[in-house]
């Protein structure tokens, strides 16, 4: 048997990203009683810094990144009108865009602990190419699943089918490790309940191992084990979580992923923090998140964001110590989850978990 040939992806210049090295200049850090932080920063060099000093400490990694738009995005005041640049989505040609994203995937996959997950959300023009470059960087083997997530939104005229979707690969960080997993479930089909009712079934087997019939049984059903296509609205334009941030995905989306692929006291990181959503749902659902965003009108939409959640946030400058993991990383109880409406729903626990407390407290 001939080995197996890798696939990779090639274009002129095309060099191994370093994941160490000088990490480079300052930024400012806003920390919270529980362990969070929001750093403002470039984020390469952040996470250079934390993978170096604190290396296999998050079990979660989210990444929204530029869409590969080649334009700027800006975040208009409502109450003023005034725009302000949001984040520049510019760039020279494809290859730059990869380069820079696969540098960020290499730093944070130092800092996923064995049993961590990392979710990278892009748009079907990139999908297929950062498919490829995180399977160099993660291994093909570390590919968990490619995540649909479809929305509807107001129509546009265009010769083509109306582009309703994006892509959340998911890889781990080290497959012969047990992953952190909570699963979900969805209601069950209508033809389902009309067969079944609400109670489990139980499969019945031929001799042969052949799968014959079901049957009934007296528990109830916690629903469909979820699916990788989800069907979640997009934020309406006067959703009341709705912050004016370009980029801003629905908290319904996060809750699934940070329910999902973590526990409480976990450390879930996002590098490209925009308008706070993953660090909102993180510390709502008792994770400590790690923020970082270059971005004025990102930190001060963030700092925001968690101020009006009750989240105390005190500043420090000028490169503080990082987010360090706490506990054991893989003895965590787990609990099923449940949806309770089929789009766009929050998530219901079977049982309560405690979370820990946070402190309200107004930002200036």
């Amino acid at each position: 048997m001939k080995p197996a040939r890798d696939v990779t992806l090639h274009w002129p210049g095309k060099t191994t990203p370093p994941t160490h090295g000088d990490p480079g200049g300052t930024h400012d850090q806003w920390t919270t009683p529980d362990g969070s932080a929001l750093i403002q920063g470039d984020n390469l060099a952040v996470l250079k810094s934390l993978a170096r000093q604190a290396p296999a400490t998050a079990t979660l990694a989210y990444l929204d990144p530029p869409f590969f738009t080649n334009q700027v995005h800006s975040k208009k005041d409502r109450t003023t009108g005034k725009e302000r640049v949001a984040f520049d989505d510019r760039w020279a040609d494809r290859a730059a865009y990869l380069e820079a994203l696969g540098a960020r995937l290499s730093v944070l996959r130092e800092l996923l602990a064995p049993h961590g997950s990392i979710i990278i959300h892009v748009d079907p023009k990139t999908s297929h190419y950062v498919k490829v470059m995180a399977d160099e960087i993660f291994g093909d083997d570390a590919f968990a699943s490619e995540i649909v997530w479809r929305y509807r939104r107001w129509p546009s005229r265009t010769p083509n089918f109306q582009r309703v979707h994006d892509v959340l690969l998911r890889y781990r960080k080290d497959p012969a490790v047990a992953p952190r997993w909570n699963p979900l479930y969805e209601p069950l089909a209508a033809s389902t309940l009309a067969t079944w009712g609400t109670n489990k079934q139980r499969a019945v087997f031929e001799e042969g191992g052949r799968r014959a019939r079901s049957s009934s049984t007296s528990e109830p059903t916690v629903g469909a084990p979820m699916g990788d296509v989800w069907e979640i609205g997009v934020l309406a334009p006067v959703a009341r979580e709705r912050t004016g941030y370009p980029s801003q995905k629905p908290e319904a989306l996060l809750e699934r992923i940070v329910a999902a692929l973590s526990d409480p006291d976990d450390l879930v990181v996002d590098a490209y923090a925009g308008s706070g959503t993953t660090l909102a749902v993180a510390s709502r659902l008792g994770r400590r998140f790690l923020g970082v965003d270059q971005s004025d009108v990102a930190i001060e939409t963030c700092l925001a964001r968690l101020a009006e959640q009750g989240v105390t946030l005190t500043r420090r400058e000028n490169g503080a110590r990082p987010v360090t993991n706490r506990g054991a990383p893989c003895a965590k109880p787990r609990t099923p989850l449940t949806v309770a409406r089929a789009r766009g729903s929050r998530l219901k626990r079977a049982e309560p978990r405690q979370a820990p407390a946070l402190v309200s407290s107004r930002l200036r």
